[in-house]
This record gives structure tokens, C-alpha cells and sequence, in this order.
């Protein structure tokens, strides 16, 4: 039986306030989409930050419902940021089905729209199904599935560039406390998935053209992002996101409009996570 997961589509930062949030980004250099309200169950709403290959989403939760109890959770006990890995599948189904034949289970399958307010005034519907990993799958934070069943309405050509020159994810860095075991663990979620040795840490390969999960003890991290205080990125879920940006010019000079004092990484630029709702944001060269 083939492996159905095929790499990383999406992340996403559950964040205090929503507004705020897409206020930062923003600033950031990032074009956002309109705001996207879920249905009344949920309670939830978001904006998408798109790029021709994948995406970042902020969520936020505008009342407390029983479908996003979990969340809520989440965020009160874990804090705001990084929390979670949408993967690329075909259909939501069919890779319930594989997976489970291959021992890797899964919860959750569901199918669900919301209404995605067009930047002319218009308006369409996204349509996605999911699944979700097990828990006993994934060794922190949360990792679900992705069937986008309408991407046209997703994958907006007006939304696609940024005053920042941004143009996809690069990777996704997290705190392990023991990388190399749950390397292991995380490379079993995607078809590709498997280890090397990364900065001190380890990489996991999730795809052909898909971000890398990059681990690393607390160490490794806050030399990446010296003077960045960790405790402001959320506990048990992802650290940060290195984005791939054109131009590194056009990238500082948006920090230098919204008078952020960039942090010179080993790789690129890096925003603290106090301008970037928990997120510690870092622009590389593509």
C-alpha cells in the first residue's frame, strides 16, 4: 500500500486576536487575504497568507463552541503561535484508508466550507475535507490532513504577491527535547519522510517542493535566534517559520517601515515572535 501523504500544504498559527494578528503580518510585508468567517459551530475565523506552492493561515477563535473546545485548550494552556501542519493529500478517504493499512492512525474525517470574501467585493466558497493524525502519531503539536476540493478559490492570483517578495514556506523549525526519536516519529506521516543530521539537530524531508521539520533542543534554537525569548513561542508545538523571500532588500526595508529591529540569523532575518503573534517569522533567500 503507497503512502497517500505527499508533503506539507499549509501551517498554521492559532493566535489571542485574530485582528491584531493580520495587523502584525501586515507590517510584515505580507498580503493577506480578506478575513474568512467559519460557520457558527466552529466559531473560528482566519486569514490565509498565500504562496503559488503552499500557505500560512492565522485562526482565531471569536467564541468558545464545543467543535473548538480542543483549541481553545490549546491556547490557554500552550500559548499563541505555531500549532499545526496541514499535509498534502488527494483525497481525505482514501488516505484515512491507506494509512490506516499501514499502521498510522487517524480521527477526524470530516468534510466542511466556509465563504471566502474575494478582494474585488465578491464572493465564492472554499471547500476542504480532513483528517487528522492520532495523537499517539505525532510526538507535539498537530498534524492533520488536507483535501482542498475548490483551490481556485484558495489560491487567488491577487493574493499571491507580497511587498515582502515572500514565495513559499522553507521550513519549520521546532524544540525537541530528544530530536532524533522523534525525527523518527515524524517521518513516518509523509510518503518521503526521513532524517538527517541539520544544525545540530534533525531535519525531516516531508516531500519533493515541501518545507522540511527542522528539530532542535533549546540549545540549538537560541543560537539560531540569539536574544529571541522562547518562552513567547508556544509550548509542545512548532518555534518557527523560515519563509522564502526574492529579494532580502525588499524584505528589510518592510521591517525598516514598520520599525522592527530584525534579528540577523544564521540563515536570513528573523522577527521576534512578540511582532509575530508567538511566531519567531525568519526570511531566507530563495
Amino acid at each position: 500500500m503507497s503512502h497517500p501523504v505527499k508533503g506539507i500544504d499549509h501551517c498554521f498559527a492559532l493566535v489571542q486576536d485574530l485582528d491584531k494578528a493580520a495587523e502584525q503580518y501586515a507590517a510584515l510585508g505580507f498580503t493577506l487575504s480578506p478575513r474568512g468567517l467559519h460557520s457558527e459551530a466552529k466559531g473560528s475565523a482566519n486569514y490565509t497568507i498565500m504562496f503559488p506552492d503552499d500557505y500560512f493561515e492565522l485562526l482565531g477563535l471569536l467564541r468558545a463552541t464545543p467543535l473548538n473546545a480542543a483549541r481553545g485548550k490549546a491556547l490557554e494552556d500552550q500559548g499563541q503561535g505555531l500549532h499545526a501542519i496541514a499535509c498534502r493529500i488527494g483525497t481525505a478517504e482514501a488516505a484515512a484508508s491507506q494509512l490506516a493499512e499501514l499502521g498510522i492512525g487517524t480521527h477526524g474525517l470530516g468534510s466542511f466550507e466556509r465563504p471566502v470574501p474575494l478582494p474585488d467585493g465578491g464572493s465564492a466558497v472554499a471547500a476542504f475535507s480532513t483528517v487528522v493524525f492520532d495523537p499517539a502519531e505525532v510526538p507535539f503539536g498537530s498534524v492533520f490532513m488536507c483535501q482542498h476540493k475548490t483551490p481556485e478559490t484558495v489560491w487567488l492570483p491577487e493574493l499571491l504577491t507580497h511587498a515582502n517578495t515572500a514565495c513559499g514556506l522553507d521550513a519549520i523549525l521546532a524544540l525537541s527535547e530528544d530530536p532524533d526519536a522523534d525525527g523518527q516519529r515524524f517521518a513516518r506521516l509523509w510518503a518521503d519522510g526521513a532524517t538527517r543530521a541539520s544544525g545540530g539537530g534533525v531535519a525531516v524531508s516531508t516531500g519533493a517542493n515541501s518545507a522540511p521539520l527542522v528539530l532542535l533542543q533549546r540549545e540549538e534554537m537560541q543560537a539560531l535566534y540569539p536574544d529571541v525569548d522562547l518562552s513567547l513561542t508556544p509550548k509542545g508545538a512548532f518555534t518557527a517559520l523560515r519563509i522564502k523571500v526574492s529579494d532580502m532588500n525588499a524584505a528589510r526595508q518592510c521591517l525598516k517601515d514598520a520599525d522592527i529591529t530584525p534579528i540577523t540569523a544564521q540563515a536570513g532575518l528573523a522577527v521576534a515572535p512578540q511582532h509575530a503573534s508567538g511566531v519567531i517569522v525568519e526570511f531566507v533567500p530563495a
